[in-house]
Parts: C-alpha cells; structure tokens; sequence
C-alpha cells in the first residue's frame, strides 16, 4: 500500500481501512503468540500500513483545519 493511493480515497474509506488493518493486526497477534504465525515480516508490513492510513488521514484532517482558519480570518479581517 502506498501513500499516493490512500491519498486518493475519502475519509469514509481510509477509516474502513483502518478498521481492517487494526483487526488484522489483532488476528496476526494472536497467531504469533500461539506459534502459528507462518510470516513474520506480515505483522510488521501491517504496523507500517496502519501508520500509513493515520498519517493520511492527519494530513486531511490538518489540511481542512487550515482552510477553515483561513476562511475565518478573512471573515474576521472582513468585519473591521
């Protein structure tokens, strides 16, 4: 999964897929610390992805927060 791909959906979508990362996670958890985890390197690709998802969905977040700040300031700067 990559940033550029995750940057194109919306934040209804990039929640589900951080649902289904976090219950992944959880089932890949439980495999390793029965002994059943045949792959290593999948828990920690699903870590990164996981950081991925909330990094994307951060830059959303802050992006809007912006816009919101700059469309108040001209309000603001519009009533003086």
């Amino acid at each position: 999964m990559r940033a550029e791909e995750l940057r194109g959906k919306s934040t209804e979508e990039l929640a589900d897929q951080l649902l289904e990362l976090r219950r992944e996670q959880f089932n890949l958890r439980m495999q390793r610390a029965t002994g059943e985890l045949a792959r290593h390197t999948e828990y920690s690709r699903v870590k990164k992805d996981i950081a991925r998802v909330k990094t994307v969905m951060n830059e959303i977040k802050r992006a809007a927060q912006s816009a919101a700040g700059k469309t108040q300031d001209k309000q603001t700067s519009a009533g003086k």
